[in-house]
């Protein structure tokens, strides 16, 4: 190493990588065969996302995806994570593969290979087909179906792949979209809220079960944005009302897949809607994951409330906080990261999503973007990453979010989470002080 000792803080097979999704990075939403999805719908509904957004252009990666693999190589990336479009695979949901669509994935996967960095595929990252929402969406068995066969097409379509995940945060697509209505498709029903987790995750379970009859020899897993929330003080009530807090957040996703029932104390809080299981659907759930993906960005803390469903309810905390708002807690990480491994028995973890939004701008220069709120933000949660790991648990890698700013979401282009700076008008992409940051920790030159 030209001289220079690895710090050997992280194992020396540790997965550093970086990650995106199809909508918020592509663009090119009517080229190449591909048909709307529910967030291209969703965001050309007024009112729904700020200054009137869409991820029409967002990143334009489906033209510029060379450009960025290069970002990642010089980067020194070992892995980059992204998801597939399935309205560009299989336009219609169901049906033919559009081999347009598939083209363009081969293509950027030939890239990274060509330049050492591992694809780990996503299957789903919340742009349903708008065809398979109009018939019912995630609330419906057939969508579990239909997942089912898109992600065995998949499979056959990149075989060479060696990180599936099946599904992106169920959470959000089942309680923002069904729920709350706040991301696509932008409804406000509980029973199909409840309808749709348990079918996501049927969806979940249908396509492990089909990766591990094409005996592949990749691994396959899924990621969830789980919340174990800290009580406010310690005393039994509040301890108590951070158990239940993450019954939602948690146990309704991560218990299924691991082999045990949903959280009884969820359900019980909210009679009158119940799941939709069929016999044999839980122990497809819990088909055998290889590894688990875990996506964190802050911890909560709560308070016992009587007054409601779920007997808690969440209190002001000290932290700064990032351009979402969200408080920034790396010991909230290394708690998190210990009660994983101890629910889930020794298997392998990855941080597939963690970052932060920071109001970025660029230098007088033009030319820089000095990004030290991030920089910090990362040292304190690597650093947390690397503690859990010296107390033994198994965190086999590392995805920061995200690798360039996008669309986020029902936030438009107004939030930066980038280690590149995408300038959205011309498309220009400029790495902030933090990419070099990454840089550094990846070649073991930065203690964290």
């Amino acid at each position: 190493m030209s001289g220079h000792e690895k710090t050997g803080q992280f194992p020396d097979d540790f997965l550093w990588g970086a990650a995106t999704a199809s909508y918020q990075v592509e663009g090119a939403v009517k080229e190449g065969g591909r048909t709307p999805s529910i967030w291209d719908t969703f965001s050309h509904t007024p009112g729904k996302i700020a200054h009137g957004h869409t991820g029409d252009m967002a990143c334009d990666q489906y033209h510029r995806y060379g450009e960025d693999v290069q970002l990642m190589a010089d980067l020194g990336l070992g892995a980059y994570r992204f998801s597939l479009s399935w309205s560009r695979i299989i336009p219609h949901g169901i049906g033919r593969v559009n081999e347009e669509g598939a083209a363009y994935y081969k293509n950027l996967i030939s890239a990274l290979r060509d330049k050492n960095i591992e694809p780990v595929v996503t299957l789903y990252h919340w742009d349903l087909p708008q065809e398979l929402e109009d018939a019912g969406g995630w609330p419906e068995r057939a969508t579990a179906d239909a997942f089912q066969k898109y992600a065995e097409s998949c499979f056959e379509l990149f075989p060479d792949v060696k990180y599936w995940i099946t599904l992106n945060e169920p959470l959000c697509s089942s309680v923002l979209g069904y729920l709350q209505g706040t991301q696509a498709p932008g409804i406000r029903d509980r029973q199909k809220s409840m309808s749709a987790i348990h079918h996501l995750l049927l969806a979940h379970g249908k396509a492990v079960n089909s990766y591990r009859k094409r005996g592949l020899g990749g691994q396959i897993g899924i990621t969830l944005n789980m919340q174990t929330p800290r009580p406010a003080t310690s005393s039994s009530r509040d301890r108590e009302a951070a158990d239940r807090a993450a019954d939602l957040r948690t146990r309704m996703f991560l218990d299924p897949v691991m082999g045990r029932t949903y959280p009884r104390r969820y359900l019980d809080a909210y009679p009158g809607y119940p799941l939709p299981v069929q016999s044999g659907d839980m122990e497809t759930i819990a088909a055998k994951l290889d590894f688990l993906g875990v996506n964190f960005y802050w911890e909560d803390a709560v308070v016992w409330d009587q007054s409601k469903p779920e007997k808690y309810r969440l209190t002001p905390q000290y932290q700064p906080t990032t351009a979402m708002g969200w408080p920034v807690t790396p010991e909230g990480l290394y708690r998190h990261l210990k009660w994983i491994a101890h629910e889930t028995d020794g298997l392998p973890l990855y941080v597939t999503e963690n970052g932060a939004a920071f109001n970025d701008v660029l230098g007088t220069d033009g030319n820089s973007c000095h990004d030290s709120e991030r920089i910090e933000y990362l040292k304190s949660y690597l650093a947390a990453c690397r503690r859990a790991i010296e107390t033994g648990v198994p965190l086999k890698g590392y995805f920061l979010w995200s690798l360039i700013d996008n669309f986020e979401w029902s936030y438009g282009y107004e939030k930066r989470f980038g280690i590149v700076y995408c300038d959205f008008k011309s498309q220009r992409r400029l790495p902030k002080d933090s990419f070099y940051f990454y840089r550094d920790v990846i070649s073991g030159m930065e203690r964290v």
